[in-house]
């Protein structure tokens, strides 16, 4: 809780930090890349690029200062626990913190200038702190799950034992521990970090990817779309360096299963709704009830541009017979899926999802991955429909909070 003095200094600038986040985030990264280039290891250089991390951790402190002032405009909770997840992903550490305090703060003071008296300095500092501390606390509960007591442990090799081309853009790497250890378990829903080093001085990099196989086998499965760049823009460095260079017999390494989304919340009827390489969790929720709960009542429905770009649907035919309660809807934009697959499927319909014609099983848990903008039409048409918010989780890929 903010000290009652700070509270009234935070509530008079929160207008001003507001309209200037985005600069001062902005600022921050560069201060702290020029005086730690080290940490660049840690972030996603192409959401640096394009401005979305500096975006998305200007709406995180905007956020936390609003929770603590009693102003929330979203529910700050799960906010911050998907925020810990990923930081422990990473194998963030406390003595980070300090580092990133001293630069943002510095940032503040940078883009501001004169206007930050010390007072106003204090009391922004103590609510970095107060979101530090919290962030911290979350984070070792994370690493003491995991097993592990050193976050600098949090990285593990995994060998290569199987690549399958899903699609052009899309291909599944299969792996073993390359210790002999077991896998270990995870919930559908969650991703692993994948570090690599893309040599050339690049550096390394990190990325997350949703586990896309069953929980409790001898091996992990991750799935990755190559992103190809437009308008300009680079391809994808992570994913066209696994396209391109990883092969069977490789090395990668993975950080433990982080994640606070569920792909199989609840234990009554389901509902699955995704698009493109979204389609991931969804597909690690249908394979861990096919092993575990084949009798439950699940609804998938997923949206792809044309029946040969939608990924993993290899698996359909089999998870078909092996959950006699699964009813598919399949929407593509161009084009319709083989006949086979159609076959398998309820319904098939070309163009967009209309959330007004989604099937949705009375009391349903609703899971929902694809891009932002999908997320965001599909949830609200959903709500319209009567669904309660508290059923619907939703994974985001990427640095941003919320989709809106």
């Amino acid at each position: 809780m903010l000290s009652p003095s700070s509270a009234t200094v935070v509530r008079a600038t929160l207008p001003v930090v507001r309209e200037h986040a985005e600069a001062i985030t902005g600022a921050f990264y560069s201060r702290m890349f020029a005086a730690h280039p080290d940490l660049l290891d840690l972030f996603n250089r192409g959401n640096q690029a394009t401005g979305r991390q500096r975006q998305a951790l200007a709406a995180a402190v905007v956020a936390y200062a609003g929770h603590l002032l009693g102003e929330d405009t979203v529910p700050w909770g799960p906010v911050v626990e998907r925020i810990a997840h990923k930081h422990a992903s990473l194998g963030i550490t406390p003595a980070q913190y300090p580092i990133v305090g001293r630069h943002l703060m510095a940032a503040v003071g940078q883009v501001l200038g004169d206007a930050v008296t010390d007072e106003i300095a204090r009391a922004w500092d103590e609510v970095y702190w107060l979101f530090a501390c919290e962030l911290v606390a979350r984070e070792a509960r994370l690493y003491h799950a995991a097993g592990l007591d050193d976050p600098a442990a949090v990285w593990r090799a995994w060998r290569v034992v199987e690549r399958t081309l899903e699609t052009d853009d899309v291909v599944s790497f299969t792996l073993v521990p390359a210790d002999g250890d077991p896998a270990g378990e995870f919930v559908p829903g969650q991703y692993v970090s994948v570090a690599v080093d893309l040599g050339d001085g690049a550096g390394r990099q990190i990325r997350q990817y949703s586990l896309s196989g069953a929980p409790g086998l001898p091996t992990w499965q991750i799935t990755v779309k190559r992103l190809r760049g437009q308008a300009g823009s680079p391809d994808g460095a992570v994913s066209s360096f696994l396209h391109e260079r990883v092969a069977v017999g490789d090395l990668l390494r993975l950080s433990p299963p982080f994640g606070d989304v569920s792909s199989v919340p609840g234990d009554g009827p389901l509902l699955l709704v995704s698009a493109g390489i979204g389609i991931t969790p969804a597909m690690s929720a249908l394979h861990h009830l096919a092993r575990r709960d084949a009798g439950r009542p699940v609804v998938l429905v997923h949206a792809d541009r044309t029946g040969d770009t939608h990924a993993l649907r290899r698996h359909l035919p089999e998870l078909r017979r092996a959950l006699p309660g699964l009813r598919m809807h399949l929407w593509y934009e161009h084009g319709a899926p083989d006949a086979a697959l159609a076959t398998l499927a309820t319904r098939v319909d070309t163009g967009r999802v209309d959330p007004a014609l989604i099937p949705v099983p009375a009391d349903a848990d609703v899971h929902l991955c694809g891009p932002l903008p999908f997320m965001s039409h599909v949830r609200a048409g959903l709500l319209r429909r009567g669904v309660p918010g508290e059923r619907i989780a939703y994974e985001v890929f990427g640095p941003e909070m919320l989709p809106n």
